[in-house]
């Protein structure tokens, strides 16, 4: 089974793929009907944008490569990893604060999703509940105690379409 992000590069790249192959060969042709393609700025726009799609299509296929490489087996139990939420402490402020740890292109900081890339989510990689982490932050050197975490693992187990 695919992890969700590879799920979701999938069909980004499907949606490209039929651009690639529909979209912008249709608006290529209609562009060189209006004649001359040496002035043509639609014409331009059409190849700019095929060029693009082709570079994202290529660039997809190689993170979905990478991404591949993991498997929920291969993703650690007991430990924060890769889809934990962890609760932790700032232990200069006393603030809760959750994180989820996310890849690069899941992360919404707005809503807790960190890239296990980032900092904060590199310090807390394979920490338990108890442990303590110093990060440095853009804003300064930061102390985190983790309060509790729930792993991958342990969210698929307790919900209800993994339990039928």
């Amino acid at each position: 089974m695919d992890l969700p992000i590879i799920v979701r590069l999938k069909k980004d790249l499907e949606e490209l793929r039929y651009e690639l192959t529909v979209k912008v060969p249709r608006d290529l042709h209609e562009a060189a009907s209006h004649g001359d393609l040496s002035e043509n700025a639609e014409y331009e726009a059409a190849k700019a944008r095929q060029e693009f799609v082709r570079a994202r299509v290529g660039q997809i296929e190689g993170r979905i490569r990478e991404l591949s490489m993991y498997t929920l087996s291969s993703i650690p139990h007991g430990v924060v990893a890769y889809g934990s939420t962890v609760t932790v402490v700032d232990t200069d402020k006393g603030e809760t604060v959750e994180f989820r740890i996310v890849f690069p292109e899941e992360v919404d900081a707005a809503n807790g999703a960190i890239s296990l890339s980032s900092p904060i989510g590199r310090a807390l990689l394979n920490k338990v509940s108890g442990d303590e982490v110093d990060v440095q932050t853009p804003s300064g050197r930061k102390s985190y105690e983790i309060v509790e975490f729930t792993t991958l693992h342990d969210a698929r187990a307790d919900s209800p379409a993994d339990k039928a």
